[in-house]
């Protein structure tokens, strides 16, 4: 089976990024609900693709994957198939600063899958194109199992609020909710400056058929105060042992909120070993994002932007960390370590 079966349409696997004839074609999310491709012929197109936010949440995952295939390609034709390679990995794995490991485990893994379709004398860009399409299997397996812990604490009838866009996490809330039987309200988030919230996380939804409100980022305090939200929930950028967290800018205030007026905060993903919130990196982008919206400029010429990407949550503001293997304390994470893992981000 394939684990995209019945999700909506951006969470089809080849509305994320697909390999046709030698390019890579990656979903424009920046312009959804248009859909429109961004044909990419090169690995520096792949990342330049990413770092602009063609692609984002889970989407480089399969964009990096389908990258060093592309690396692969140019390697086979001049004979060069190392050399390509190893840039594939520099290049990708610096797209974006704050998933770098995440981003850099993708690549080596395409890389040896590359080295060794090679030496068996089968064809490395197919093998790794294949890859791509086993590790997005993989992951939908894996949130589904995650959404499903997920909506095992969340009453029929609860209103959600959402911050950004979840990727696949969505996706497997909308089948456990259906499995569940439960009829749910979602608010989120616009999420400026791209609007990932409005465009992506919102048609998602409403796709699958669930009662959908966007509000503006800067109406939470409004909303949790009247008592309109029963779940907060995000996923997370990235996870830190001591259980904090990164993810979009906007989510420590939204989680301090809930802390006040008592809303439980539900983090989702699959947290990584070896990274400690010291090692957090955070992301600043081009200010001027934040002047404009949808390319129309709404400031005088001379007033500055200022836009970080992402804030760190204490571990203190969340309630628990949903994972594939359940939920846990944020300050607990070591049970959850002391479990089998596996290779979730190859």
């Amino acid at each position: 089976m394939r684990y995209d079966e019945g999700m909506p349409f951006l969470l089809q696997y080849e509305n994320i990024a697909r390999f046709t004839n030698g390019k890579v074609y990656i979903l424009d999310r920046r312009i959804y609900p248009s859909v429109e491709f961004v044909e990419c012929k090169t690995v520096q197109e792949v990342a330049e693709a990413i770092a602009s936010m063609v692609t984002q949440s889970a989407g480089p995952y399969t964009a990096i994957g389908l990258g060093m295939a592309l690396a692969a390609q140019e390697g086979m034709r001049d004979g060069k198939l190392q050399k390509h390679l190893e840039e594939g990995i520099q290049i990708l794995s610096n797209a974006r600063p704050t998933q770098s490991h995440r981003y850099r485990v993708i690549a080596i893994a395409a890389s040896r899958a590359a080295k060794d379709a090679l030496e068996g004398g089968a064809d490395p860009v197919q093998v790794i194109v294949n890859q791509v399409y086993r590790s997005l299997q993989k992951r939908y397996k894996t949130m589904r199992e995650v959404a499903s812990h997920l909506m095992n604490l969340i009453p029929d009838g609860s209103t959600i609020l959402t911050q950004c866009y979840a990727e696949t996490v969505l996706g497997g809330m909308v089948v456990a909710a259906r499995e569940q039987g439960k009829a749910l309200k979602v608010i989120c988030l616009e999420t400026r400056p791209y609007l990932q919230g409005a465009r992506l996380t919102a048609s998602v939804f409403q796709d699958a058929g669930w009662d959908t409100t966007v509000i503006t980022d800067n109406m939470v305090a409004n909303v949790l105060s009247q008592g309109r939200v029963d779940t907060f929930t995000s996923a997370a950028d990235t996870f830190s042992e001591e259980g904090w967290i990164v993810n979009k800018v906007g989510t420590l205030g939204i989680a301090q909120l809930a802390r006040i007026y008592d809303i439980p905060y539900y983090v989702t993903g699959v947290p990584e070993q070896g990274i400690h919130t010291k090692d957090f990196q955070m992301e600043e982008r081009n200010p001027d994002a934040v002047l404009s919206i949808g390319g129309v400029c709404h400031t005088k010429e001379g007033v500055k932007g200022y836009y970080p990407s992402f804030d760190i949550v204490p571990a203190s503001l969340i309630t628990g960390i949903v994972t594939e293997h359940g939920v846990f304390a944020p300050h607990q994470l070591e049970q959850y370590f002391s479990m089998e893992q596996s290779s979730f981000y190859e």
